[in-house]
């Protein structure tokens, strides 16, 4: 199917972007790397009468590595999150996430903002930012405000992003130690039946002195496991600890049957990936 007709806008600026979203109201949708909404714009399930094109606005793409601080430019696709060599040194999971995303034609043209914007609850990079505790920085007509990942996603599709505001920047600070993001799927670029980003810091003594964990695509929005994550950190790494870590995390999921199999499946799936996903975080750490 083919898109009902719109009004193409491709701003300069932030500002002229977010000036364009206020005037033209209900009737605009931004996009960025499209992914998302064209497929329903040819579905007619949306029907917008303008877009707005963030394409054009070049301060939205950088990565910027300064001491532990990270920030990456909502626009960044994630081919670029996959060549940066300084990214890759200060948050190696941000590669194996991305290179787990889709195939290459998508990564080419997909961007972190779009991915973790649009509360799709099968995207990769929410639950990955959640397990950075990473922050996103929202521009809207009364300025700037910053919201944490893990308070960002309300609901399937539903985020504390008001329509008036874009998405503009995310930002964490650089993870040393064990990383891993875990992901079970039907095919090679599908969304995942079940998946897991995890970060674990070792001290010298073999303790856990850190210990993040998300999953990815087991709720109406991605899940940071906060008792998992305190149990790993509280009574280390090892066989009986990550078996109560994950049971742990198996009780805040809420999986349904769907056309990935049915719910007792994918929790099956789910324990099996995060156990995996925290042994090899451990083995790197």
């Amino acid at each position: 199917m083919i898109t009902g007709n719109f009004e193409y806008h491709q701003p300069g600026s932030v500002p002229e972007a977010v000036a364009l979203l206020s005037d033209l109201g209900d009737e605009a949708r931004v996009i960025a790397g499209g992914h998302s909404l064209i497929p329903t714009m040819k579905l007619r399930l949306a029907m917008p009468e303008h877009l707005i094109d963030l394409q054009g606005i070049s301060e939205l793409k950088n990565i910027a590595v300064s001491g532990s601080d990270v920030r990456i430019g909502a626009m960044t696709t994630q081919a670029e999150l996959i060549t940066s060599e300084q990214l890759l040194k200060a948050a190696p999971i941000i590669r194996e996430t991305a290179l787990q995303i889709a195939d290459p034609q998508v990564r080419y043209m997909g961007t972190i903002g779009g991915n973790v914007a649009n509360g799709d609850p099968g995207n990769d990079m929410p639950a990955l930012m959640q397990c950075l505790d990473a922050t996103f920085v929202l521009q809207g007509p009364d300025g700037e405000r910053l919201v944490q990942a893990r308070e960002f996603y309300e609901a399937a599709y539903f985020t504390a992003r008001d329509d008036l505001e874009i998405l503009t920047e995310v930002r964490f600070s650089a993870c040393a130690g064990g990383f891993s993001y875990g992901k079970q799927k039907r095919k090679i670029g599908d969304y995942a039946t079940a998946a897991a980003a995890v970060l674990l810091t070792k001290s010298a003594d073999g303790s856990c002195t850190h210990a993040s964990v998300a999953l990815t695509n087991l709720a109406d929005t991605p899940l940071y496991c906060a008792d998992a994550s305190a149990l790993l950190q509280s009574k280390g790494v090892n066989d009986a600890s990550i078996a109560e870590a994950v049971e742990s995390a198996m009780e805040q999921i809420e999986p349904v049957d769907d056309n990935r199999g049915p719910a007792e499946f994918k929790r099956h799936a789910a324990a099996i990936i995060l156990t995996r996903t925290i042994q090899e975080a451990w083995s790197r750490a």
